[in-house]
């Protein structure tokens, strides 16, 4: 029986390497200028304070771009060195040329090397730390499953619950095949005892077998709930774990509980949105520009056919619009009609490949933003052919073009690859929680997700 119930959740241990990211440098820095003569970053000049907060400025977006946020990442050696030195290195590069904000350069240029070397070690010695200790299962939140079999797989399923969460013990009305979680029958259950025995910090209940949850097993989450205990429905769970919305909402009163996010009634809102398109938009066309020269050699000599095309799309409202790419595939690579793109697809060429993978190949659609047929941020438009597929297949597929298409979106940096029916209904629950909870500051996360992925080569 465990002897503590303090774990971390998801956010707070976030919060806890953003915050100690920023600490043991800063204390690090101060400690150095106590101790020695080193000027470069030095508590004495009066201008310490905006010169901490650029620094602190720079080394959480950067982390954020390196993934030094991912709790995947924060848990393995390998990885959090990586990021750490790449967010560490652009960090210092940035900070060391940026005017009035940070010091002045050194004459000693050593200085900067010890600056870089003082953020290194000490960013890595509170993550090599938070590996050691706060990510042991002695922090894991306990959890307690009241629910079908069904939904106890779905809720195994979500390998991103695995970071934080451990599933103590479930109550049902029968076992599950082949698996070693400790069960107990409904009829059994004392679940202020399970609470007690397993040290349990959350109950998630079942969200469609109303049979489970007899008066007597409600009397007793009534109880527990009384004093504090957490609890959730088994779709909010995996909602708030996946970051997508549950497919068991997607009913005909679906109303009820899929809204528009209150984004879409704020104008200021939008008109930034809108803004931001045409900014970045332009951004864009220049660097397609500058790139065009570099890309028709490489078509030339790896792809030899047209530059660019053009290709049908679905956009907001069903309306069709032609989408503009960079061709990485062969010509004629459709001559037998329109086929889903595969991982690892023959007909894309070396060239092509190398275009996908950075995400060149979708740098002309800058102008459909421009145009205003897209959006920077959005679900990604589908070929007419395949959404009279999936609108056949996949219920509310057709809610997904309430809103422009984007360049990049949720679903892609959640859910790089699709190549079945499945994977477009997965893609489809992202698309959806955006629309249900789109904001500046998810558009923000979708932005720095996207250049993690051309960072890391992890486009299509």
């Amino acid at each position: 029986m465990p002897n503590s119930k303090i774990h971390f959740s998801l956010s707070e241990r976030k919060l806890y390497l953003r915050f100690l990211d920023i600490l043991f440098p800063i204390f690090s820095f101060y400690l150095i200028s106590l101790l020695t003569d080193y000027q470069y970053f030095n508590f004495n000049n009066p201008q310490i304070f905006t010169w901490s907060i650029s620094l602190s400025i720079y080394l959480l977006f950067f982390g954020e771009i390196f993934e030094m946020y991912n709790l995947k990442v924060a848990s393995d050696i390998y990885l959090t060195l990586r990021s750490t030195i790449l967010t560490v290195v652009f960090a210092t590069l940035f900070y060391i040329f940026t005017p009035y904000y940070s010091p002045l350069l050194p004459q000693n240029r050593l200085q900067i090397l010890y600056f870089f070397g003082v953020l290194l070690v000490s960013i890595l010695y509170h993550r090599f730390i938070y590996i050691k200790f706060i990510f042991s299962p002695r922090f894991l939140k306990n959890i307690l499953v009241i629910a079908d079999e069904e939904e106890i797989e779905k809720i195994l399923a979500c390998k991103q619950h695995q970071e934080i969460n451990t599933i103590r013990c479930y109550v049902s009305n029968e076992k599950i095949p082949n698996d070693t979680l400790n069960f107990i029958n409904v009829n059994d259950a004392n679940i202020a005892f399970l609470v007690k025995e397993y040290a349990i910090n959350e109950i998630v209940v079942t969200s469609n077998n109303s049979k489970l949850i007899s008066k007597d097993v409600n009397n007793q989450l009534i109880a527990v709930f009384e004093k504090g205990l957490n609890i959730k429905s088994v779709d909010s769970f995996i909602e708030d774990e996946t970051f997508r919305v549950s497919e068991n909402k997607l009913t005909h009163n679906f109303y009820n509980y899929f809204t528009f996010s209150k984004s879409h009634q704020n104008n200021l809102y939008m008109a930034f949105h809108r803004i931001l398109d045409i900014v970045i938009g332009f951004i864009g066309i220049l660097t397609l520009v500058i790139l065009v020269p570099v890309v028709l050699l490489g078509n030339l000599l790896g792809n030899r056919g047209e530059l660019i095309y053009t290709q049908l799309r679905v956009g907001k409202r069903g309306k069709v619009f032609k989408i503009i790419k960079f061709r990485s595939m062969v010509s004629n690579a459709e001559k037998d009609g329109a086929v889903w793109a595969q991982k690892n697809d023959m007909r894309v060429t070396k060239f092509g490949r190398l275009l996908r993978k950075s995400r060149i190949d979708e740098i002309p659609q800058f102008i459909n933003v421009l145009k205003g047929e897209m959006s920077l941020i959005g679900p990604r438009p589908e070929r007419p052919e395949f959404v009279k597929q999936l609108e056949n297949e996949i219920p509310y597929y057709a809610m997904r073009h309430v809103i422009k298409p984007g360049l990049t979106g949720w679903a892609q940096v959640m859910h790089p690859y699709a190549s079945t029916f499945q994977d477009q209904q997965d893609k489809l629950m992202y698309d959806l929680y955006y629309i249900k909870e789109r904001n500046l500051l998810m558009d923000f996360k979708i932005i720095v997700k996207t250049i993690s992925t051309v960072l890391f080569f992890r486009g299509n």
